[in-house]
């Protein structure tokens, strides 16, 4: 059971001042163009700052790795995500359906033991200290598969927060709390109808819990069926307070 909250109240512009948890998923040498493109729309729109999730195993030419420092000066916070974002190999039936129905060749964690996973992790964070760039506190393993890990091993590792398919775990206490998100990755016809009804689902969620809503966004979502979705999602963020 979750404690009531008032509802907000609309703001001057109209929007709604709800908690609102942005992230910009799968950022990597490759996406950068996109990732800037979201980031300036989102400016624009008065909305921020985001979680950028990197993709460290990658190879980093030095001027991308000046745009993430130039990002996280800007006040966005940098996040792990993965090691390479791509599985080695199809790791048993649970790995198989999950490939097919969600993640695709994404969920690397997947192809993992415990140990392999734990290593992952370990790694992903040691390399924003040797790039340069500002420790992460939190880490969101690909398609969020966090895989055969125990919960409680977390709080062995670096990262001070993990999300999941389903909300946030706490890696100190283990503790996991539902988090509802909204997405707009429909790369086909066949994803538009189940996207949106996930989003109506935990948009519902997100009201009656009181919860923060997470805005996960993914790089080609503008150029994706849902990117009118996304626009219109933008443009009813909370604004950001002015600096002092």
């Amino acid at each position: 059971m979750h404690d009531a909250a008032p509802d907000p109240e609309p703001t001057t512009t109209g929007r709604v001042p709800a908690p609102v948890l942005v992230s910009i998923h799968d950022v990597m040498p490759a996406t950068l163009p996109q990732v800037a493109t979201l980031l300036d729309l989102l400016d624009r729109a008065g909305a921020g700052p985001v979680d950028l999730l990197v993709v460290p195993g990658l190879d980093w030419p030095a001027s991308d790795l000046a745009t993430l420092r130039d990002w996280s000066r800007a006040g966005h916070r940098l996040a792990g995500h993965g090691w390479r974002h791509r599985a080695d190999r199809i790791r048993g039936p649970w790995h198989r359906l999950h490939s097919l129905l969600i993640s695709r060749d994404v969920a690397e964690h997947l192809a993992l033991d415990g140990d392999g996973i734990a290593d992952l992790i370990a790694r992903c964070h040691a390399w924003f200290a040797a790039h340069d760039l500002p420790a992460p506190r939190l880490y969101v393993p690909p398609a969020w598969a966090l895989g055969a890990i125990p919960r409680d091993r977390l709080a062995t590792l670096p990262f001070a927060r993990y999300e999941v398919f389903t909300g946030l775990i706490d890696a100190a206490t283990g503790r996991w709390r539902p988090v509802p998100m909204v997405g707009f990755e429909a790369d086909t016809v066949a994803r538009v109808w189940p996207v949106r009804l996930w989003n109506a689902l935990n948009r519902g969620h997100a009201r009656a819990w009181r919860t923060p809503l997470r805005i996960a966004i993914h790089p080609h979502d503008l150029s994706y069926r849902l990117g009118d979705d996304l626009r219109r999602t933008i443009a009813t963020l909370p604004v950001r307070p002015a600096p002092a």
